[in-house]
């Protein structure tokens, strides 16, 4: 079936003059120097295109990447199940022991916090056994052990916008800092969340003494070591985010601790080894002991607002495991469900590169065109575009968007979209509302610029001309 069977994707009606003019003197004369953009505008009300410049070259998307993943996504069936993570226990209870083992089976929930491993450990300990004479172990079968995206920079880390990725996430991977000023000239005050003996910390950071230096926070990320740093001078409360290395050990790590402290006694357990990894067999042996769901919209609604990396690449794994119906997922699993989707829109996968799921990579190369034809698909299915227009950006109000467009510019609430940024590389693509009140669907891709602020103010005026009145 053809999905864009009732409006092709060239235009068959010559684009809007008026607006044209505009648009072509924006590019002409507030365009960042030394760089270029594509663009894509299309009438939805009215079904045909109103405007291209270089349409069909190619372009790194940075987050707008995270629209085609979510549309494409929001094509399964089976979007609506909620990210699942489980306890099951396989084995004999016998007295109070269990003779046998405990899993923890990871379905990738980006949004799993503390207060969600804390109800987890209850209900094991609410379980007809204090004792385990077997192993706890973690299931991260649901995907492969590659731990970032293609194409990501590894210069990045420790960043919290790049955590190690797993099947297992506990508050994504990240750990919360918090430095505060205690006496002058005495070590400063440092607390973290989630509490967890996983890392350690080396605090000789002193208080209101100018002669410390700047305050530093960071780990000994070069070497794959989870020791947080902190030093330098602190004169006020601050709080800084980063990843841990192996976010999988890191939520089993807690786990089993809390687990411990509960009152449930792993027998085999030693100081240096708490748990394993292992993949459950789901045979008479396994019993379902407690599962905590996150329902899939919420994960849309973060990814996208807050254009949160993680929750794409959960999306992204998931939209392959769903596509292929497999376990042990790889990124080519959902690249080809999205190159599926390409070729129904009558588009050819091979003219573009896919990378990962959240734009985060440096391989990934599509098309403003690409962007609005997904964005066209999206429009015309109903429920997809229902859940998709509930989790963009508003401008002026919510997400990414909400110190851009503010009150009192005409794109004030009339802009619907994602973001998309990185060094050199500024796009915005989504939905507005023009003052006529036609719907039009539209893809920026800036490339090569250094100023962002530049380039979010020309994307602005870009979205202000379309929403003009056009005659």
């Amino acid at each position: 079936v053809c999905l864009l069977g009732h409006f092709p994707l060239s235009a068959q009606a010559p684009c809007d003059s008026l607006l044209a003019a505009r648009l072509d003197s924006l590019i002409s004369h507030h365009l960042p120097k030394g760089s270029n953009v594509g663009l894509s505008v299309y009438d939805l009300t009215a079904n045909r295109m109103l405007y291209e410049h270089q349409a069909d070259r190619l372009s790194r998307p940075a987050s707008t990447m995270k629209l085609v993943t979510a549309i494409t996504a929001l094509a399964q069936p089976e979007f609506d199940e909620p990210f699942r993570t489980e306890v099951w226990c396989r084995g004999r209870v016998e007295g109070d022991t269990l003779q046998g083992d405990l899993y923890v089976v990871g379905g990738f929930d980006p949004e799993f916090d503390e207060e969600d491993l804390d109800s987890l450990v209850a209900a094991v300990a609410r379980a007809p056994f204090s004792v385990i004479k077997g192993r706890v172990y973690g299931d991260v079968s649901m995907k492969d052990s590659l731990y970032w995206g293609s194409g990501w920079l590894w210069d990045d880390n420790p960043a919290s916008f790049q955590p190690y990725l797993s099947p297992l996430m506990l508050e994504k991977g990240v750990v919360r800092v918090t430095v505060s000023p205690a006496q002058a000239g005495d070590t400063a005050e440092v607390s973290v969340s989630p509490a967890s003996s996983y890392y350690t910390v080396d605090n000789t950071a002193r208080t209101r003494t100018p002669s410390a230096g700047d305050l530093r926070v960071t780990r000994r990320w070069m070497e794959n070591s989870n020791e947080i740093l902190v030093s330098g001078n602190v004169t006020r409360r601050q709080t800084r985010t980063f990843n841990l290395y192996s976010s999988q050990d890191f939520f089993m790590h807690t786990f089993a601790e809390r687990l411990q402290d509960a009152g449930v006694r792993c027998l085999s357990a030693t100081a240096d080894s708490l748990y394993a990894f292992r993949e459950l067999e789901r045979d008479s042996l396994a019993t379902l002991l407690a599962v905590v769901t996150t329902p899939a919209q919420r994960v849309l609604d973060e990814m996208l607002k807050e254009s949160d990396n993680l929750n794409a690449e959960a999306v992204f794994y998931r939209l392959g495991a769903q596509y292929t119906g497999r376990k042990h997922i790889r990124a080519r699993d959902a690249q080809q469900a999205v190159r599926e989707l390409i070729s129904r829109l009558g588009l050819n996968p091979l003219d573009y590169r896919l990378a990962d799921g959240c734009g985060l990579s440096h391989y990934d190369y599509i098309s403003p065109a690409l962007l609005v034809s997904f964005l066209r698909y999206a429009y015309a299915n109903t429920d997809i575009f229902r859940k998709l227009y509930k989790a963009l950006p508003i401008s002026g109000v919510d997400g990414t968007l909400k110190h851009r467009m503010r009150r009192g510019t005409p794109a004030y609430r009339r802009v619907f979209a994602k973001t998309g940024s990185y060094t050199g590389i500024n796009c915005l693509a989504g939905y507005l509302q023009t003052a006529d009140g036609h719907w039009v669907a539209f893809a920026i891709m800036n490339q090569n610029v250094l100023s962002g602020r530049k380039a979010r103010a020309f994307q602005d005026a870009v979205c202000g001309e379309i929403i003009r009145k056009k005659r």
